[in-house]
């Protein structure tokens, strides 16, 4: 399934309606969310969320927080942005990981990590009355687009949401993350956010 076609074909119909939408954007860290906000700003109001419990340690969450918030006010965009933050709590992640702690990065683990993210962004959607919600977790080159966007349909249905289908990876997405993080001067993380993927970083670093 082409989902940047099916994307595509959305904005058409947003830009001919003459309407702008309001969507929610979650956001993993700032050098993922450059290209996507880049990208959609033309045609919705976003309200960008920063819900990440699986980042460790706190300073890196902070860290990462810091770099969202000031993309955002440096951000030129041609619509309204404005940034939720969320509650670190990390206890919360360890919770929903519970058993699959030596799965491998990008197994089981990381599917339930994605389902907490996506659920609670679809939830935060709804609270403030957001016609659509997306993640800009689909950018990455490492992870799985159609797993994904069949979570996101899957808290759609719960929480009365419409999830805004994505690969924002596709039409050198990741390569304009790049570009833009260099030239907002982003710090661009090492890892994916959790202690897992931290400590199989290491271990890949070693070899």
């Amino acid at each position: 399934m082409n989902f940047d076609k099916q994307l595509q074909g959305i904005l058409k119909d947003i830009k001919d309606s003459g309407v702008t939408p309001h969507l929610l954007v979650h956001s993993c860290c700032a050098p993922c969310s450059t290209y996507v906000l880049e990208y959609l700003s033309p045609y919705f109001n976003i309200s960008v969320y920063y819900y990440n419990p699986n980042i460790t340690p706190k300073k890196e969450y902070e860290q990462r927080l810091l770099e969202v918030k000031h993309f955002v006010k440096n951000f030129n965009s041609p619509n309204s942005i404005v940034l939720i933050e969320s509650e670190y709590n990390p206890k919360v992640f360890f919770l929903s990981v519970k058993g699959l702690e030596k799965e491998p990065e990008g197994g089981a683990r990381c599917t339930e990590c994605f389902k907490l993210r996506l659920s609670e962004a679809a939830k935060k959607a709804q609270e403030i009355g957001a016609d659509y919600f997306v993640s800009t977790l689909t950018i990455s080159p490492m992870k799985n687009a159609p797993l994904l966007n069949q979570i996101a349909e899957e808290c759609s249905a719960i929480y009365k949401v419409q999830n805004l289908v994505s690969d924002f990876k596709k039409q050198n997405g990741y390569k304009r993350s790049v570009e833009l993080s260099k030239e907002f001067d982003l710090y661009r993380q090492d890892y994916c956010g959790c202690v897992f993927s931290k400590y199989e970083k290491k271990f890949m670093d070693k070899k």
